[in-house]
């Protein structure tokens, strides 16, 4: 268990936050949310050790495994994807060293020095067994699937790959190490809707404890069971997922103003009463009572919302063709290697509001580059209407501003002069008065992407082309960049894998994978979670570290599923599955019989187990190889048993 307790951290003359306190035991899963400069990261860096709170403690059970994926990775990671990944499950790769040495030893040794080598690889053994060690790289095969990686990725040099898979690396590698304390900051911002969806699942059902910050409300809302919002330099906690931390806020708000009304209301009768009777002798007693309890009452202070709650009004642009962009048999390659797209045949038309989602490497920027004219398509043609005007947003655009530069002096440059108050404007944008001359070298990673969105979206064009706009952005100001898009009076193309934004946004998507671009009038929902993709296949978490003799436990669905299936009737639930009664008892009888094969696997595991750890078997060296390749089969074994199993219950109940 990690506990803190009041927690304070100043920059100079700037708090952050003051009397911070949480807890993080098995099974608390904490979203931690608050604006862009209010602490996050700084407080996740408390919680791991990499930085000391001005005041405050913060205590750690004896041995207690912190892991932390933040935002960037300072390091440069060595080998191949594989074995990387494996360098997260160090307790057990220095079992298996251990155990080759051991076995080494067996030979090389006899009498009383052999016996002791063979104890001490029993025991050796029996770690590593019960820390799942058999199974260790089978799962992060698994992870790295999860996570979008190709089976033939494994063997690839890490250094080969962009920052945001390698950041995938980093938290493969986290997971695979199994820590009794998990800290994330923004996990999401380099995954695609598969991967998002299967990260998602797999946090789910984290039996340890978990903080992590998101701006992603569908993330929040599936995973976390507790909300702590930093705000005004103070900490509120609550309980439930996002959608409960909504309600709870505003009924905590609520009372806050009502019991503040009150006592502005009893106070202004004190101060009527003492300056009414200030001069007559025979109340100066009470006069002056009445001024003490005043300068000794503790004011009640409304929590004021600092979020960003401007209206961004767009300027009219140019009236553009019905057809905006129109690509007819669209093939599209780097080089002479194999087209990562082919045969896409697309019509956007004027005032489309269209989400481009799939996985990443399917081809999404592929396809904003060929029509922005930025790659030449190798076959078919791709036309761009009369009249279009476009303004485009890449991922790596914040980096691109200059750090020495104010952000009033960043967002000017290069604006059209057509008498708006760009003041106005740069407010709109969460940057209002003072706050336009700060320097760009000292606001966080949010507030760079919020300052290079708004000299993005500030002059008068039709085709507005989005790249992960909502990567470091807090959820104020992902709210304001919904309700702007919502207001665009242009063409807008939106590569994005927030889900809250694209059902908000789009009146279509378009899905890029395996090589092509469907078009989807609307936001289907399988679309977000496709049927047959990468999600659906690796929905259901990796399992964890087995244990010898281990039972079938069913994974727990989070608790609105559970209440929504309370509240459906047999009928209702087969039907919203999909499934017939047959089909849904066919099913049934499927997962009854992968079950026992699971409970067989797990006994012939244990039955290995305890002939591995009778000192007799050690005597025969043949037959103690014989018996390790046994075990090992075994093992693989019960782990496919228990993916079939899983996969199947999952497929059931859902």
């Amino acid at each position: 268990m990690l506990t803190a307790s009041s927690l304070s951290k100043s920059f100079g003359a700037r708090t952050l936050f003051t009397d911070v306190s949480l807890q993080l035991s098995p099974g608390r899963r904490i979203a931690l949310i608050g604006g862009n400069g209010m602490g996050k990261t700084t407080l996740l860096e408390m919680v791991v050790g990499e930085s000391n709170p001005d005041g405050g403690e913060i205590h750690r059970s004896k041995g207690l495994r912190v892991g932390y994926l933040p935002q960037e990775i300072a390091t440069e990671a060595k080998g191949t994807i594989l074995e990387e990944v494996l360098t997260g499950a160090e307790h057990i790769t220095e079992l298996a060293d251990q155990l080759h040495e051991l076995e080494a030893r067996l030979s090389t040794t006899e009498g009383d020095e052999q016996a002791e080598v063979i104890e001490q690889y029993g025991e050796a053994q029996a770690r590593f067994e019960q820390q799942g060690g058999y199974a260790i790289e089978a799962q992060a095969h698994r992870v790295l699937d999860g996570l979008g990686f190709a089976p033939d990725d494994a063997n690839r040099p890490v250094t080969d790959l962009s920052g945001g898979w390698r950041m995938r690396v980093a938290l493969a590698k986290l997971i695979l190490a199994d820590p009794d304390v998990l800290v994330l900051d923004e996990p999401t911002n380099h995954l695609d809707i598969d991967s998002e969806a299967w990260l998602e699942a797999y946090l789910a059902e984290w039996s340890g404890a978990l903080l992590f910050v998101s701006h992603d409300r569908d993330f929040i809302d599936a995973i976390a069971n507790r909300v702590l919002e930093l705000s005004n330099g103070g900490v509120a906690e609550y309980v439930g997922g996002f959608a409960e931390f909504i309600v709870e806020r505003e009924e905590r708000l609520a009372i806050i103003e009502a019991a503040a009304a009150n006592q502005a209301k009893k106070v202004a009768q004190v101060e009527k009463f003492v300056e009414r009777f200030r001069y007559k002798a025979t109340k100066a007693r009470q006069v002056q009572s009445r001024i003490k309890t005043l300068e000794k009452l503790e004011a009640i202070e409304v929590p004021t919302a600092k979020e960003l709650k401007a209206k961004f009004q767009f300027p009219e642009p140019q009236r553009s063709s019905r057809i905006v962009v129109q690509l007819e048999g669209v093939k599209a390659a780097y080089g002479d290697d194999t087209p990562i797209l082919d045969g896409v045949d697309l019509v956007i038309e004027r005032g489309r509001k269209v989400a481009l989602v799939g996985p990443n490497g399917a081809g999404k920027t592929t396809l904003v580059k060929v029509i922005l004219g930025q790659l030449e398509a190798s076959a078919g043609a791709v036309t761009i209407g009369a009249n279009v005007d476009v303004a485009q947003f890449a991922q790596l655009q914040a980096d691109e501003l200059n750090p020495d530069q104010t952000a009033w002096e960043a967002f000017r440059m290069g604006l059209r002069e057509d008498g708006r108050n760009l003041r106005t404007l740069l407010g709109s944008f969460g940057f209002p008065g003072d706050a336009g001359d700060r320097l760009i070298g000292n606001m966080s990673g949010g507030e760079r992407t919020r300052l290079a969105l708004g000299k993005t979206m500030a002059d008068p064009v039709n085709l507005l082309v989005l790249d992960e706009p909502t990567n470091h952005l807090d959820l104020a100001s992902c709210d304001v960049l919904e309700d702007a898009l919502i207001a665009y009076p242009g063409t807008l193309l939106l590569v994005t894998h927030d889900r809250h934004l694209i059902r908000s946004v789009a009146d279509a998507v378009i899905e890029v994978r395996n090589g092509r671009a469907i078009w989807h009038e609307g936001v289907p929902d399988r679309v977000l979670a496709p049927e047959g993709s990468m999600t659906s296949r690796s929905a259901e978490p990796a399992p964890a570290k087995q244990q010898p003799k281990q039972q079938p436990q069913k994974n727990q669905q989070n608790k609105k599923t559970q209440q929504n299936k309370k509240n459906q009737s047999p009928a209702t639930a087969s039907k919203s599955a999909g499934l017939s009664n047959n089909e849904r008892r066919e099913l049934s009888k499927r997962v009854s019989a992968a079950e026992r094969k699971w409970e067989k696997s797990e006994e012939k595991v244990a039955e290995l187990q305890n002939r591995l750890a009778d000192p007799a078997t050690y005597e025969d060296p043949e037959l103690m190889t014989k018996l390790v390749a046994e075990h090992d089969a075994a093992k693989d074994a019960a782990a496919e048993h228990m993916d079939l199993w899983e996969k199947l219950s999952n497929q059931l109940e859902r």
